[in-house]
């Protein structure tokens, strides 16, 4: 079965951190880029961060602000999200997902314009609160 399975959300203080972990199966995800995207309720799907398909270029979105660190390990078949310094605004449902291509998308184009091309995950619950 090809899936993406994301884990490692939660509960967690102001200041606090998470590691987000996305794992394929049924295909290899070393050919692919890999994208991780939030949305919050009421708010539009938003890209977080993309790494290409060897980890040689990783995109964050200008909200990061050095908070968040996307890496992979194509040996695991697993994409990652460290994020740290996490604030009430960093709360949503975190997606990963991936699409038939090597590079990541460019950051200002809006999701909906190539979400339909994208495979994604089931996501998982980030909220940050004291």
């Amino acid at each position: 079965q090809v899936q993406l399975v994301e884990s490692g959300g939660g509960l967690v203080q102001p200041g606090g951190s998470l590691r987000l972990s996305c794992v394929a199966s049924g295909f290899t995800l070393e050919n692919y880029a890999v994208g991780w995207f939030r949305q919050a309720p009421g708010k539009e799907r938003e890209l977080v961060s993309c790494i290409d398909f060897n980890g040689g270029k990783r995109d964050y979105a200008d909200f990061v602000q050095g908070r968040f660190t996307i890496s992979r390990d194509n040996g695991k078949n697993t994409g990652y999200l460290q994020m740290n310094s996490l604030n009430a605004e960093d709360t949503a449902v975190y997606y990963c997902a991936t699409a038939n291509s090597r590079g990541c998308p460019e950051r200002q184009t809006p999701v909906s314009l190539y979400s339909g091309a994208y495979f994604w995950g089931q996501g998982t619950q980030v909220t940050v609160s004291s």
